[in-house]
């Protein structure tokens, strides 16, 4: 939100209004109008001036000096000052108002009648204005249980199971699907649960050209996934787009059938956009099609934002759909290169292994290939495979830049040698590292090998990590240098009225949001994931492995995972902004530019990670670490 216009305190009635968005699009004579008839109401600290429920507003108000908190079900949503607007959308909906409005402190806000104000609507500026205030403004406070990605999925089920035999025929289960309103019927064989949905009768059934009595069995999923009734809507999703399938059953704690949930019960039309982009990847057959795939992320992103999805959720729907560009561009250049002289493994490093990647975001990755005894002592057969697949991670590389995305710009890419390797030098390295941390580059390397996840593999069996099942990562002398390496990036907490920022150059007055907030909460949990026993996980599970483990007591886990959702949330939405103005995604936020409610949490956010670090550093100074 911009900082609102502040002429000084001799400015008049008009002459201050004029100077504020809307009214800033209004002519002189209607200026002078509505400062005729706009009050001046005083409010002390703690009035409330608006109160939610009540009828609808006859007013808008807008606040002169002070400040007002905007409250809902009694949590505090924003802080408007001086030249911001409150009451509007109770005010042109005609409904009860939405919002609680109390003076923060003294305040004294303009209050100007409604019949004088809605003339001015006819103005495009003031309308696009005041309706993009409004929908900010539900965004913060979307209705209690009215958002499916945010619910149990349990309470998404419309319907019982529909169950059948495997050896219904097909006519029989599709007419009961049509009398049920069902898009699935489930069939329960041993210890697993089968699915057909609809698709599968057009695809497996009449496109194939099967009679009408197939046995409902031969053309089933075999093990259907699924979930338990108390996941939320929103990982549930996830899951969906990792797996590309639409439909996924739903079991209670002991494994009772309760239903099926489909996309459409999860999520409105804004956010089914992932799931479409994620079969347009699938279907596309050159890297051509795949650049005008891709070209719908960022759009889906914005959707995504803009339907009020956590900023977590969104960025994890964005590494998924990130996942499925990157295997159909290896898929393509398999395709073209013909077939790997050895079973390899393409993994994601980085942000987008822990699926926290932004628009800003390379693309990190790395290969590994199954080895024999003479490719580890430097045979021809291990030549064959590094010139391969040197070639094709050349190739995906080339793809994901046509699709406007940045592989590593320091070279942590699969097309770099050094981060293409047999997996057992992988595993090597990982021992090394685990016994003598105090090698070159130690802990960068160790962070860039538990930052890791399979997306793509030719083998049958899939590593998990690029770090080895059977080396522990909590070698002592690690840890230490992993706690030591979590201090080296401290938040900006040195700053009195302000933050620190850039004092000279293009990012003279921003904040670098990302190596001040974030990257010190992702290192701090990478140490405690590790210490936990918890290599690979996102940064906030890997936070709940170390309060469950008691590497952190829960005041301290749940303080950075408070202080990352926050400045994470902050990172998106202004990335968010960048591309609605067809701008280049960064990490750099002018503090001058946010509401003062979020400056606010922004320096608690940072003075709380700050504490942690401190604590950290003082048990490593008496050897408790």
């Amino acid at each position: 939100m911009s900082q609102p216009r502040v002429p000084g305190p001799g400015a008049g009635v008009a002459g201050f209004l004029g100077s504020q968005p809307p009214f800033d699009a209004a002519g002189a004579d209607d200026l002078a109008r509505i400062a005729a008839v706009t009050q001046t109401e005083v409010a002390p600290r703690g009035k409330t001036i608006v109160a939610q429920g009540a009828a609808p507003a006859g007013h808008l108000w807008m606040v002169r000096s002070g400040s007002v908190e905007v409250l809902h079900d009694g949590r505090i949503l924003d802080l408007l000052g001086p030249g911001e607007l409150f009451g509007h959308a109770s005010m042109i909906s005609g409904l009860p108002a939405g919002f609680e409005a109390r003076a923060a402190e003294d305040t004294t806000c303009y209050r100007i009648p409604a019949d004088v104000v809605r003339p001015l609507l006819a103005h495009p500026d003031v309308l696009r204005f005041i309706a993009r205030s409004i929908m900010e403004r539900a965004r913060l406070a979307p209705a209690a249980g009215a958002d499916p990605v945010q619910s149990r999925v349990a309470a998404l089920i419309r319907r019982p199971p529909l169950l059948c035999p495997g050896g219904e025929p097909v006519r029989e289960a599709a007419r009961r699907m049509t009398a049920e309103g069902a898009s699935a019927v489930l069939v329960p064989h041993g210890d697993a649960l089968g699915i057909v949905t609809d698709r599968d009768l057009r695809s497996r059934v009449v496109a194939a050209g099967l009679g009408p009595d197939t046995p409902v069995s031969q053309i089933m999923t075999e093990r259907a996934y699924t979930v338990t009734a108390d996941r939320v809507g929103g990982d549930v999703l996830l899951d969906m787009l990792e797996r590309n399938v639409h439909h996924i059953p739903v079991l209670s704690a002991d494994g009772e059938i309760l239903g099926v949930v489909d996309d459409t019960d999860l999520v409105a039309a804004e956010g089914r956009k992932p799931l479409l982009l994620r079969r347009a990847i699938a279907l596309a057959d050159s890297p051509a099609g795949l650049a005008a795939a891709a070209a719908g992320l960022g759009p889906a992103i914005v959707a995504l934002h803009d339907a009020g999805v956590a900023a977590g959720q969104v960025a994890a729907a964005g590494s998924v759909v990130l996942d499925a560009l990157t295997r159909r561009l290896i898929e393509l250049a398999v395709r073209d290169a013909g077939d790997p002289p050895a079973a390899f493994t393409w993994f994601a490093l980085g942000s987008l292994a822990r699926q926290e990647a932004v628009p800003s975001s390379d693309v990190d990755s790395a290969l590994a290939w199954e080895d024999n005894c003479a490719d580890r002592d430097g045979g021809t057969g291990g030549a064959e495979v590094a010139g391969y697949l040197g070639r094709l991670a050349r190739t995906v590389d080339g793809g994901l830049r046509a699709c406007g995305l940045r592989p590593d710009s320091h070279g942590a890419t699969a097309a770099n040698p050094l981060f293409a390797r047999s997996l057992s030098s992988w595993h090597d390295a990982a021992r090394s590292l685990s016994e003598d941390p105090t090698q070159d580059k130690a802990l960068i390397l160790t962070s860039v090998i538990t930052d890791s996840r399979p997306v793509w593999s030719s083998g049958p069996s899939v590593p998990r990590s690029l770090w080895p099942e059977r080396v522990s990562p909590g070698h002592p002398g690690l840890l230490r240098l992993l706690a030591r390496y979590a201090l080296s990036f401290r938040p900006p907490t040195g700053f009195l009225r302000d933050f620190v920022v850039e004092h000279s150059g293009e990012r003279k007055g921003q904040l670098d949001i990302k190596h001040g907030g974030l990257v010190p909460i992702v290192d701090l949990a990478r140490w405690a994931g590790m210490a936990a026993g918890a290599a690979t996980a996102s940064t906030t599970g890997r936070l709940r492995a170390a309060e469950a483990a008691g590497v952190m007591d829960s005041a301290e886990a749940s303080t950075l995972a408070e202080a990352y959702g926050f400045i994470f949330s902050l990172r998106l939405g202004h990335q968010v902004e960048q591309l609605r103005r067809g701008e280049e995604p960064d990490n750099f936020i002018a503090p001058r530019t946010l509401n003062p409610l979020a400056r606010s949490y922004l320096r608690e956010a940072f003075r709380a990670v700050a504490s942690v670090q401190a604590g950290l550093s003082a048990e490593l100074a008496l050897g408790v670490r």
